[in-house]
């Protein structure tokens, strides 16, 4: 597969580039390892959204899931570095998530707004990248556990998606996502040099 025929993903303006995919396989161990710490990121983004913005219901009765879903993941991935012998260690983190929250407005409601299709975007990308290991990683097991979590990213986009338009007009929330998503796009075009999930 060329980086011209890898899946589109919605919300996505450009797909993973094939330079990616090769690096990730290159360096699995760092990719785990980058990977728990994705996952215990996205658990505290959940109850971050959670504490500021407590009396949106719907809100938090979603980001609850959500957020116990990521932190299952978090274990499960944690599982897998012991199974292979890496060591939970600290990484230093790629520009993409706090270039990304940046670009979040400084004034409410917009700042709501622009978390939620943040975090949205950021599932949508890990879908994707999850995809992808499944289908070119060269141990089976851990292949399969990837085509796994595949539906939980997805389900986890669709859900700040859903909740972006439940307090925001729709063609409001279909603006600023192209604007975000354009952002985002940009900020992969060129390879991280070291790997990581969103490098």
């Amino acid at each position: 597969m060329t980086a011209e025929t890898l899946p589109k993903i919605k919300f996505l303006k450009t797909p993973t580039s094939q330079a990616w995919v090769e690096q990730a396989i290159a360096n699995l161990d760092t990719i785990l390892l980058d990977h728990s710490h994705c996952e215990r990121k996205a658990a505290g983004v959940a109850i971050n959204l959670m504490f500021r913005y407590p009396s949106s219901v719907k809100l938090i009765k979603e980001l609850t899931a959500i957020a116990k879903e990521e932190l299952e993941h978090f274990e499960q991935v944690n599982q897998w570095l012991e199974r292979r012998g890496v060591a939970l260690a600290p990484l230093s983190a790629p520009p993409y998530g706090a270039s990304l929250n940046q670009q979040a407005r400084r004034t409410e409601p917009q700042r709501m707004l622009d978390l939620l299709l943040v975090s949205g975007l950021i599932e949508a990308r890990s879908h994707e990248r999850l995809g992808l290991l499944s289908q070119y990683c060269p141990d089976p097991e851990l292949a399969k556990f990837y085509r796994g979590l595949m539906a939980s990213e997805a389900r986890h986009y669709g859900i700040y998606w859903v909740l972006a338009t439940t307090y925001f007009d729709q063609e409001i929330v279909t603006e600023r996502l192209e604007e975000l998503a354009t952002v985002e796009s940009q900020l992969l075009s060129t390879l991280y040099p070291q790997p990581r999930i969103h490098s």
